[in-house]
């Protein structure tokens, strides 16, 4: 009996072909074994997209309750939070979403490098990873003076008072981003056009300019073969083998965030004053370590030599030459372990030591009352950190003999290890006017 409606034969064989046909466009039909090891990865790639979408989703429902400008914006995340069904929660997922996506997208560029992903023709795709990187930190930089609580107000004016210190280009670069002499109205309108409109564009860009690198590259770098049954030239098929590990790092990171959300919720602190400054300003988290620093060099180190030169050593790294283009493997060589150890070691121990020798060992009232702080001694400090690296690296060549990719690791923990130090300082250690302090003390 005719049941009114027509199938045409093949129709789910053909629903399934799409399917299939947009996925194997992200994967490739059949994946290495050693590839899809968790502990290879870790699923940070991944996670980092989930979190993005996360991000995009979150933020689009709040839009239709967000008002930018500032004499309202405040209002309007009460409004969210208090009289928007499942308002609060999602904004807890946007906000954890955000500061989790910073630290995995951090992470993600660690493994990067530490298992020597970047070289050959994964070079291009290591500067599309950096301009990831700097999107979503514009991301969560520009989302967080939306809330306009006291909180976000003075991060944001702290963090762009930094920029007055850069030569010629200060005041202006201040200027176009702030849309002001300060933070006020065209501030606002700056800010929410570049997080909800400029940096989704820019991401949704390079995250699938990204993924096309990495099939071009013929799929993220092989870990070394071993004895394990993970370990051998199997190939397996994307679907369902990597699609479902994928599927399960997904979910269970949603979870989590979600769970997060329920039992913190996003902070939101008093309206925004801007005249009463909170006692410490602080930037935010991400950008502590470099404030940190402020306290410890001139401003024009602090702000713009240190930053740049990091900046410009990561954007060289894939095109130093090396004896060896070795890559798959965490730490590249058991020597290299050694060696990263090592360098880490150094960093917690001479990272927090200089720091208190700076802010109690120097100056008038400090142990030693004839040396004046560091500050005041100009480029000193630089000179002399970069003098220390430089002594590091010629160590490591010539009385370890270590290759250049041991050593350029090496370096690269030991920096890392530093900012990430000077970071946890100004989190947790630093109370009124910026003073050590235990963090219960805050």
């Amino acid at each position: 009996m005719d049941s009114g409606t027509t199938t045409t034969p093949g129709t789910p064989q053909r629903n399934r072909f799409l399917a299939n046909s947009l996925l194997l466009h992200l994967r490739p039909a059949r994946v290495p074994l050693r590839a899809i090891r968790f502990t290879h990865t870790f699923g940070l790639g991944g996670m980092a997209m989930v979190l993005i979408l996360l991000l995009m989703g979150s933020g689009l429902l709040m839009g239709f309750v967000y008002d930018p400008a500032p004499e309202r914006a405040y209002r309007s995340i009460l409004v969210l939070q208090e009289d928007v069904l499942f308002g609060r929660l999602i904004r807890g997922i946007h906000y954890w979403s955000a500061n989790l996506l910073v630290i995995v997208a951090g992470l993600h560029l660690l493994r990067v490098f530490l298992t020597g992903a970047f070289h050959g023709p994964r070079r291009s795709n290591w500067l599309i990873g950096l301009g990831l990187l700097f999107s979503i930190l514009l991301s969560a930089f520009t989302g967080y003076l939306l809330p306009w609580d006291q909180l976000s107000y003075w991060a944001i004016t702290v963090s762009t008072e930094m920029l007055t210190y850069v030569p010629i280009a200060g005041e202006n670069l201040k200027y176009m981003i702030l849309g002001g002499e300060s933070v006020g109205p065209s501030t606002a309108v700056v800010f929410y056009t570049t997080h909800s409109t400029v940096v989704p564009i820019a991401l949704i860009l390079l995250m699938t300019w990204h993924i096309w690198r990495v099939r071009l590259a013929g799929g993220v770098v092989l870990p070394p073969a071993g004895d394990g049954p993970a370990d051998n030239d199997e190939y397996v098929p994307f679907i369902p083998d990597l699609l479902m590990r994928e599927v399960s790092v997904a979910l269970i990171l949603i979870a989590f965030i979600v769970v997060l959300a329920i039992v913190f919720s996003a902070p939101l602190g008093e309206p925004a004053n801007p005249g009463l400054s909170p006692n410490p300003a602080k930037a935010p988290w991400y950008f502590l370590g470099v404030q940190e620093l402020l306290l410890h060099f001139h401003p024009l180190f602090a702000v713009v030599v240190i930053p740049v030169v990091f900046i410009a050593a990561l954007v060289a790294v894939p095109f130093l030459r090396y004896e060896h283009d070795v890559a798959g493997d965490w730490f590249l060589t058991p020597r290299g372990k050694r060696l990263a150890a090592v360098a880490a070691i150094v960093g917690l121990v001479a990272a927090p030591l200089l720091v208190l020798v700076d802010e109690y060992a120097v100056g008038p009232e400090g142990w030693l009352p004839g040396m004046p702080p560091l500050i005041s001694q100009g480029a000193a400090p630089t000179i002399l950190t970069f003098v220390a690296l430089a002594a590091f690296y010629r160590y490591l060549r010539n009385r370890l003999s270590a290759s250049r990719n041991e050593t350029v690791q090496a370096l690269f923990v030991l920096l890392v290890t530093c900012f990430l130090v000077l970071t946890v300082i100004g989190i947790w250690f630093r109370g009124e006017g910026m003073a050590l302090v235990w963090p219960w003390q805050i």
